[in-house]
């Protein structure tokens, strides 16, 4: 006989009448914010320090050099505008021409030493033998150093009277050189110095792109009969240019600005023998007791558009490069 099992009756759902209630609609979701904001919010503290300490010192700078500023104005507000006046006067300087010549001598032969021994160097480390690491360190020890301090050691060095530099050559016979104070000597003396400090950090962002070619390429190359050069020629440098594109990039621009080094060897002389476009601009606004504050940011916005000139030749050639 078949059982069945009788359930109690729910209780209605409503009021107190007992009719039965729609039931609630369900909550809708919220919507997620959009990622935008969130992006925003990440960028918004990057934002503001371009702005506060690139943007704002940039339009400071080509503001100073449309304005002719004095000490007082500067302090007031109220100099009154010149357009390209500044330019114009230091176009028509006779230190304009011998401080464009040894800005580009002085940033050519860096650039080319300091990129060759980095490569030199750094192909030399790259082959792993013992204390391989150790060499590495101590080469980075120019490129730690404060900027005040290894230009006070190179002034100590090619010292005309104590300098170990002379005392080497006097070992072997050759009379003392006035590095510093002779003007056949001071920009070559500057250029050797900054070369020196300059070799660490090609060195390393070098370094860094041999490790990421594979070795087996090398191995390859080996077996199909290559020599050293070759795989060099081969392999390496052309695997290595778009890390050397970036190397002399960042070169350039930081050698373009190279004001400690020389101001602390030889301040841009002697007759402005060692002269360049960033001691020339602290010379006009800083260095006399009339500061010329219009000239001398004339003269620094001109570094400023010859690094934007090669920052944008490089982009262009690196857009080429992955289009092709």
């Amino acid at each position: 006989m078949n059982r069945t099992t009788c359930l109690p009756d729910s209780p209605p759902v409503g009021g107190p009448g007992g009719t039965a209630a729609s039931a609630a609609p369900p909550r809708q979701r919220r919507r997620p914010r959009s990622p935008q904001w969130a992006a925003w919010a990440f960028l918004a503290p990057v934002a503001l320090y371009l702005a506060a300490f690139y943007a704002y010192p940039l339009y400071r700078n080509l503001d100073l050099s449309l304005r002719d500023y004095t000490v007082r104005s500067f302090v007031q507000g109220n100099a009154p505008f010149t357009g390209l006046d500044h330019y114009l006067t230091v176009f028509d300087d006779p230190t304009f021409a011998p401080a464009l010549v040894h800005t580009v001598v002085f940033t050519a032969v860096c650039l080319v030493f300091q990129y060759a021994i980095g490569l030199v160097l750094a192909v030399f480390f790259n082959q792993h033998f013992r204390l391989s690491a150790t060499l590495r360190a101590l080469f980075l020890v120019p490129w730690l150093l404060p900027l005040i301090v290894s230009a006070s050691t190179w002034s100590w060095m090619l010292n005309s009277d104590s300098g170990i530099v002379n005392a080497a050559l006097g070992t072997v016979g050759i009379g003392p050189v006035n590095w510093l104070t002779s003007p056949d000597w001071s920009l070559t003396s500057v250029i050797v110095a900054n070369i020196w400090i300059g070799v660490p950090f090609n060195l390393v962002v070098l370094y860094s792109g041999l490790q990421s070619i594979p070795t087996s390429l090398y191995e390859a190359a080996a077996l199909d009969g290559a020599n050293a050069w070759q795989r060099f020629w081969r392999i390496t440098f052309p695997l290595l240019r778009p890390v050397s594109a970036i190397t002399l990039l960042l070169g350039l621009v930081y050698t373009l600005k190279v004001f400690d080094i020389i101001w602390i060897m030889t301040k841009g002389g002697p007759a402005d023998s060692s002269t360049t476009f960033a001691t020339w601009s602290y010379q006009l606004g800083f260095g006399n007791l009339l500061p010329a504050f219009g000239p001398g940011a004339a003269v620094g916005n001109l570094l400023v558009i010859a690094a934007l000139v090669f920052g944008l030749v490089y982009v262009r050639a690196q857009r080429k490069q992955r289009m092709s």
